[in-house]
């Protein structure tokens, strides 16, 4: 039965159509069947049959909001799937001057579904361990400095069925990152609050506001050489 199961997903993700969409929806935003149509290069009714092919598998889920119909990631641990099969994809080597630079990119600093990662996500984790922010000793825990720290800077702290915080293997870095509902609050108050902007379906650049909320977090973005011009 296990066989089967993985034959399943394979069949899933062997169409080039639905990869690109689980890799542009692995930027964690909602997508609309007509964006994801355009991003794979193929006609509207093909990409409703496939997001329906998606859906089916546990894939993907619609949302509705208003008149508007959604589409996005089901579950991170279906978003973790496929970063890690997409691993495989991005060792192969580049073949232009483009290529290279976007997997350089995407390398520094991207979204790997709603939380930070690549070389800035993993130097979060580790400012956030070396100042005190969060605690390894018996599992990542977030400590009261780093309660204090994260309401300072307008991150919220929210509990529920989701985990705070847990590694996430980065296949670029070979190291952790944070993931959990804790680094996508991160980032979604990065983003809003201008600390970030999104480069692309899913690199990140960094803005200039960002170095001050960041040196809070123990990362000193001038020694990454992170910060972008406005």
């Amino acid at each position: 039965m296990e066989t089967i199961a993985l034959a399943e997903v394979a069949a899933v993700l062997a169409d080039p159509s639905r990869a690109t969409m689980c890799l542009v929806l692995l930027d964690g935003r909602a997508w609309t069947v007509g964006e994801l149509a355009k991003a794979a290069g193929i006609a509207l009714s093909t990409s409703s049959e496939h997001v329906t092919r998606l859906a089916d598998a546990g894939f993907v889920a619609r949302v509705k909001q208003g008149r508007a119909s959604y589409v996005r990631i089901a579950d991170p641990r279906v978003a973790e799937l496929i970063e890690h099969l997409a691993q495989h994809a991005e060792h192969r080597p580049v073949t232009g001057l483009k290529s290279s630079l976007r997997v350089k990119r995407l390398g520094f600093a991207r979204t790997c579904y709603d939380h930070l990662a690549g070389v800035l996500g993993v130097a979060v984790r580790d400012g956030m361990l070396a100042t005190g922010l969060v605690d390894a000793a018996d599992g990542l825990a977030l400590t009261g400095r780093g309660r204090e720290v994260l309401a300072e800077l307008g991150v919220p702290v929210a509990a529920g069925r989701r985990p705070l915080l847990r590694d996430c293997l980065d296949w670029t870095e070979r190291r952790d990152h944070l993931a959990g509902a804790l680094p996508a609050a991160l980032l979604e108050r990065a983003v809003d609050a201008g600390w970030v902007g999104r480069d692309g379906h899913r690199a990140v650049k960094v803005l200039p506001a960002a170095a001050k909320p960041f040196a809070a977090l123990g990362v000193d973005l001038d020694a990454l050489g992170a910060v972008a011009g406005p």
